[in-house]
């Protein structure tokens, strides 16, 4: 792989597995195999600890003691970093879009178990998260502390570093399987994730893989934008060469958000209770449940061509027990 990666602290059970939904992709009349990524650990399960893996990573050689990041009140993302920090000996201080329930659960509940420190901040003041951030990390020095500032997702050039060598570890299962990947289908939530995987691709000599990103909030456009602002960072930081950051390509699938960010249907909950029930597999209604619905979706529309298609399972199964209620109603 033509890449050059910052340094990285282990911190996810890796190689995640590489398995085959037969049912699944028999009704569709594809190939499909799901890469087990909801697998990279138990409290720090999910996509974001490869992320975490150079981020943290970073952080230690700063000498920082406390990592800051944002994300809603039930991320997996403000979740994963705290326990990452816990892991590596730091701090952590998460900014929160939402209000402080009574009782915690899910992601949060984890979140004060490893002693994160939270600041709640409203949908109005979102859009200002990065100075909100920045404030923290003031507030941080001026104590005597060094606060190091992950973006939203861990989504930058060296977050992404993350699952550009995820794409190494997929193809080398792939090579054992005697498997041609041909596209890899994943939410695309902050954008860290789909950047790294096209960076990976092109990096591999891996041109023909299509990689789909089902945007669970905001637009393509948007997120077009970016996935270049963090690819043209990996070339400034010379993790990669610019002859193969313009070879990385991908494309982001919409129509999939159903009411938006963090909300479902029952129609949807069905769903996810059938995947459930039928595979074994579960995925939760704000990241991977609207992922692997608009994988089915374009699966059935009959355009894609042989080869693989690889689920990238990215995790938020704690996330679920927002939705209890929701679940409850299944029946």
């Amino acid at each position: 792989m033509d890449l050059s990666s910052p340094e990285r602290l282990p911190l996810a059970n890796l190689p995640t597995p590489l398995e085959r939904l037969e049912r699944t992709g028999s009704d569709l009349g594809i190939e499909l195999w799901i890469k087990r990524d909801d697998l990279t650990g138990s409290a720090l399960s999910g996509n974001k600890v490869r992320k975490l893996e150079f981020l943290v990573a970073d952080a230690l050689a700063k000498s920082a003691d406390t990592l800051v990041t944002c994300g809603a009140v039930t991320s997996n993302h403000a979740r994963a970093t705290a326990v990452a920090a816990a892991r590596a000996g730091l701090r952590s201080h998460l900014v929160l879009r939402g209000e402080e329930p009574a009782l915690p659960d899910g992601n949060l509940l984890l979140d004060r178990l490893v002693g994160a420190e939270v600041t709640f901040i409203t949908p109005d003041q979102w859009p200002e998260r990065e100075a909100i951030m920045d404030r923290v990390v003031a507030d941080l020095g001026a104590q005597g502390r060094f606060g190091y500032a992950i973006p939203e997702g861990g989504s930058n050039a060296i977050g992404a570093c993350g699952y550009a060598a995820a794409v190494g570890e997929l193809l080398a299962q792939a090579g054992d399987l005697r498997l041609r990947v041909r596209r890899i289908v994943h939410a695309t939530g902050s954008g860290g994730t789909t950047a790294g995987l096209a960076l990976g691709c092109a990096a591999s000599g891996r041109t023909d893989i299509d990689v789909l990103g089902v945007a669970v909030c905001d637009d393509a456009a948007y997120f077009d934008r970016v996935i270049d602002a963090i690819l043209d960072d990996a070339v400034d930081r010379g993790f990669v060469q610019p002859e193969i950051r313009a070879e990385s390509h991908w494309t982001i699938v919409e129509g999939y958000k159903g009411e938006g960010y963090a909300r479902t249907t029952s129609a949807e909950m069905r769903a996810h209770a059938e995947l459930a029930r039928r595979e074994g597999v579960i995925v939760d209604p704000v990241y991977s449940g609207k992922a692997f619905a608009g994988l089915v979706a374009e699966a059935r529309k009959g355009t894609w061509d042989d080869g693989a298609t690889v689920f990238l399972h990215t995790g938020g199964i704690f996330g679920l027990f927002s939705f209890a209620e929701a679940i409850q109603a299944l029946g």
